[in-house]
């Protein structure tokens, strides 16, 4: 059993938890501390070989697939209540190796995973085909043709240390929707959080064999990506690790979704509310600490409201708290390894030598020298060909450029590997819509920022990704589509 006091964890495998097959274990680090937290099962490619049997077999005895679509529903709808109902353990367990602030866990993260499964829930009961009219020179016209969605397989699921909660429930509750198997392999970074949710699934009804858990290092990962009996591949991450898993799966023709990068552009036009905009832009970037795939780490304001918009910036930013996300009070934990640490700093000092005004932050605040802290960090005077403008640096580090003009605006935007998401901030609606028709984007708000609901696509263009997460779409990513036509004529067409 996972709790917020466990130190060491298995493999969940079958409906059990055992020691990984070669019995070596790897560390998890409290980011708040630098303290080895937990010691958990290192899986390695023969414990996927197992896994992808355990699978298999649960998909073909279809213990999962036959159950009644209601049934089914159901026991999605038990998983959300469940994460609900033990809210403040998951809370606990997340902060412990993530770091992210107890406040953030409780009131975004948890209950956006519980809508998840509840959504989902009510897919399975959705109808999956169509009744389409069938056309065909020189035939009989009295044919019946139709469609009919069937379950991909055995969907191997790969989750990044972010959101180790709402990420992996992005993957499984539409699997299990429409009627797949899976082996979900999390971040070794945060490994707990997914094998509590595999330990719920459990207890809500999901049948043993249907969702498998494996934590582990690069060899799981791997080998789950090259496995030849794993068809789907879903994986959120780095870009490069995407490319990396595209030319891995291609030799099986896999089929592959990835959630990816972003250094994603909101826009401050000079009509919009100054203040909302920059409290929303506080949240768009520092929110997780700013690991977070869709932050607005660069903030593009029109000319004539970037110091104003400038300093109520800055001045937000020097009122965050940065902390242990035990304590409540505090709006930033710490970033998530020490690796990521010293990536940030490194960072921060190249946008001062490419000639970027540091206005705040760019340091280790005092007293927190054990842990993987950063204070919230502003760059003004920044052009769109700096580093800091163009890499994808995932912390607490945000880049404002200022633009003249709405075309100039989108130029910048769209100026990017990435396509993740968007925003614009303006009162008039007419060009707020107009630059939802240009900027390339997966997602775009308008005058908000970072809102998302289970009910709408997420993904992103260009190398942001390929597919989307969420809505009815990501169901469809798990499901085959098969055309079966019926011939209701006397005799059958024939050209012999």
């Amino acid at each position: 059993m996972i709790s917020m006091e466990t130190t060491e964890a298995g493999v969940f495998l079958n409906g059990e938890w055992r020691p990984a097959a070669t019995d070596e274990t790897f560390d998890v680090i409290d980011p708040a501390t630098g303290k080895v937290t937990a010691r958990v099962a290192n899986a390695g490619e023969r414990d996927v070989d197992e896994a992808v049997k355990s699978a298999e077999a649960a998909f073909h005895d279809r213990r999962w697939l036959s159950m009644p679509p209601l049934e089914r529903g159901r026991i999605l709808r038990n998983v959300a209540d469940l994460i609900r109902k033990h809210h403040m353990e998951l809370a606990h367990i997340m902060t412990r190796e993530n770091g992210m602030p107890l406040n953030m866990a409780l009131f975004v993260e948890i209950p956006m995973a519980a809508d998840c499964f509840d959504f989902f829930a009510s897919l399975v009961i959705q109808p999956q085909g169509d009744v389409l009219p069938f056309s065909l020179n020189g035939a009989p016209p009295n044919y019946m043709a139709w469609t009919m969605k069937e379950p991909i397989g055995v969907a191997g699921l790969i989750t990044p240390w972010n959101f180790p909660l709402l990420m992996p429930t992005w993957k499984v509750a539409p699997a299990l929707a429409a009627g797949c198997t899976m082996i979900l392999k999390p971040a070794p970074e945060t490994p707990l959080t997914a094998l509590k949710l595999a330990e719920l699934c459990q207890k809500a009804g999901v049948p043993e064999g249907v969702l498998n858990v494996l934590p582990g290092k690069d060899e799981a990962g791997k080998a789950i990506v090259k496995h030849p009996r794993i068809p789907k591949i879903a994986f959120t991450g780095e870009t490069a690790t995407g490319r990396h898993i595209l030319q891995a799966a291609a030799p099986y023709i896999k089929r592959v979704s990835l959630e990816l990068g972003g250094k994603s552009p909101n826009i401050i036009f000079d009509d919009a509310d100054i203040e909302d905009a920059a409290k929303s832009a506080l949240f768009g970037v520092f929110y997780n600490s700013g690991q977070v795939c869709q932050a607005g780490s660069r903030i593009l304001v029109h000319h004539s409201v970037y110091d104003s918009f400038v300093e109520k910036l800055v001045e937000k930013a020097k009122k965050l708290k940065v902390g242990p996300g035990t304590d409540m009070r505090n709006d930033l934990g710490p970033v998530i390894s020490k690796t990521q640490h010293e990536k940030i700093l490194q960072y921060i000092e190249i946008g001062q030598e490419e000639g970027a005004t540091l206005l705040t932050g760019g340091r280790v605040p005092e007293g927190l020298t054990d842990g993987y802290f950063i204070e919230p960090t502003v760059f003004a005077d920044v052009t769109p060909t700096m580093r800091i403008a163009c890499e994808e640096i995932f912390g607490p580090v945000v880049s404002v450029i200022p633009f003249k003009d709405d075309d100039e605006a989108v130029q910048i935007a769209n100026e990017t590997i990435y396509g993740l998401a968007a925003a614009v901030w303006t009162r008039d609606i007419k060009r707020g819509l107009n630059m939802a028709r240009r900027i390339k984007s997966g997602t775009l708000w308008i005058n908000t920022y970072q809102v998302l609901s289970p009910t709408l696509p997420f993904g992103g263009y260009k190398q942001s990704g390929i597919g989307r997460e969420l809505g009815v779409q990501a169901l469809d990513s798990y499901l085959e589509t098969k055309s079966v036509i019926c011939d209701l004529n006397d005799r059958p067409m024939t050209f012999f």
